[in-house]
């Protein structure tokens, strides 16, 4: 082999060598807790994406959950003091603000001098995902609300026993510095007829019930959402009107608000936005960031 052929092997050599490193997975970023109060998990760079600009309202703009918005607060608090505090699943009504209410406790909660507690999404389709979260988040000087919105399980589907473990079980347990509050239109976060089906097949039918009840039973505290009355989808309307400067004729605005409700067929948080993003648009304003 003559000294140029050898030179044209070893350059090629360099060039495919160069090729299958570009090729390779690169090493996911060291998170920069710093860049953001909020985060969202990209599981399939294994990174944690910063949040600019947070889509989320006013807590005193979330109206007819009194209750469980002074449970949830109190609880994020005693949390971000570094006291005992529980996993969170808030279900019930759709669109009664279970989502909002958490980015709005976080951001009232975290508004001080510290800004160390953080707030991180994690879709449902990576929940199988969560020790890789856990690991990166354990050693971190900062303490998480680690979210889930919309969290439910359909047939076939194995990724809880992830969630459970990752809440409750394992050797580790969870990091005293992670807390995982969740959503879900079910109570039990699991089809009734997945349960009712196992139950059916099973050779002891209570080992199945409870095995999947005992998801939901690593929750510490359950918060119930219910459908709104009509006091208070018109009080959230007029909490929206009067933050945003909407000027309107309050038995005007009272007619409209009930008409838009009717045609809907619902009354709720997201109902009572909707109505008011319509109500801006009308009247030619913009709505405050």
């Amino acid at each position: 082999m003559t000294d140029k052929t050898r030179d044209a092997l070893s350059e090629k050599l360099d060039l495919l060598i160069e090729a299958v490193g570009r090729l390779a997975p690169r090493p996911p970023r060291e998170p920069d807790f710093g860049a953001a109060d909020c985060f969202v998990w990209a599981a399939e760079r294994g990174e944690l994406e910063p949040v600019f600009h947070v889509n989320r309202v006013d807590l005193g703009l979330i109206r007819g959950v009194d209750r469980v918005r002074d449970i949830l607060l109190d609880n994020t608090r005693r949390f971000a003091a570094g006291l005992p505090a529980n996993n969170v699943l808030l279900w019930g009504a759709r669109g009664m603000g279970k989502s909002s209410l958490v980015k709005a406790v976080h951001a009232t909660v975290n508004d001080g001098p510290a800004g160390a507690l953080k707030l991180i999404e994690i879709h449902r389709e990576d929940i199988d995902t969560l020790p890789r979260v856990l690991a990166l988040l354990k050693g971190a000087g900062c303490r998480f609300i680690l979210f889930c919105d919309d969290l439910s399980f359909d047939h076939d589907d194995t990724s809880y026993k992830s969630l459970k473990a990752a809440l409750e079980g394992g050797v580790e347990g969870r990091p005293p510095n992670v807390i995982f509050y969740a959503t879900s239109n079910r109570r039990h976060l699991l089809p009734r007829e997945m349960i009712d089906n196992e139950r059916a097949t099973a050779i002891n039918p209570s080992d199945s019930v409870e095995e999947k009840v005992s998801l939901s039973d690593r929750f510490g505290l359950w918060l119930g959402f219910h459908k709104c009355s009509q006091d208070d989808y018109l009080g959230m309307i007029e909490g929206y009107v009067d933050y945003h400067g909407l000027e309107i004729d309050p038995s005007q605005l009272r007619a409209e608000a009930l008409e838009w409700a009717t045609t809907r067929g619902s009354r709720s948080g997201r109902v009572a936005w909707q109505f008011t993003q319509d109500l801006a648009g009308r009247l030619g304003r913009p709505l405050r960031d």
